[in-house]
């Protein structure tokens, strides 16, 4: 069946969507799962955005729509690199979404961003595909990310100016 891609938003969904497409699967799907993203405001202005992405699009997208914010604040209090929890939260959702249905292997739009840890993101995609037996796939996708702001401008979705968590929009206003 092809390749499912955890999506953080619809502008990181764009460019990364298109990129496998082309390069792997004619069809690719999409996984909204991400209940890091605070405060629920920020979730709703994101999700929203993925869905008229989708409208748009006319592309399938499995929708875990579950805004756990105790739980995601638990498990990344005290971890460091902070980013450790998030990745490894939403990777393993996205890996065992892929496994039940039926895809080849999975990825994430988390690839697009040159503010995200990328070695974090490969080793734990791909301890977390080897623990169900499903391949995930990395792809360096920095160079389309202006190219996917673009795309966004001109579909007028959504852009945060934030990775999503409350720790990371701490950073965005908090300038030392």
């Amino acid at each position: 069946m092809g390749i499912l891609i955890h999506a953080c938003c619809a502008p990181c969904l764009t460019y990364t969507y298109e990129y496998f497409k082309e390069n792997f699967s004619e069809d690719p799907s999409v996984l909204w799962f991400n209940p890091n993203i605070h405060p629920f405001k920020e979730y709703e202005k994101r999700l929203g955005s993925l869905k008229k992405y989708q409208g748009e699009m006319d592309i399938e997208i499995i929708y875990k729509d579950n805004y756990d914010l105790e739980n995601f604040l638990e498990g990344a209090l005290g971890k460091n690199p902070r980013c450790q929890f998030c990745y490894r939260l939403r990777l393993s959702k996205a890996a065992e979404v892929a496994k039940e249905n039926g895809f080849n292997a999975y990825t994430t739009t988390l690839t697009i961003s040159p503010y995200q840890d990328h070695d974090l993101i490969k080793k734990i995609g791909r301890e977390e595909g080897e623990k169900i037996g499903i391949e995930f796939i990395y792809v360096d996708l920095t160079d389309g990310f202006y190219k996917s702001h673009d795309i966004a401008d001109e579909m007028d979705l959504y852009k945060q100016g934030y990775c999503g968590c409350i720790f990371s929009e701490m950073d965005r206003y908090k300038k030392e």
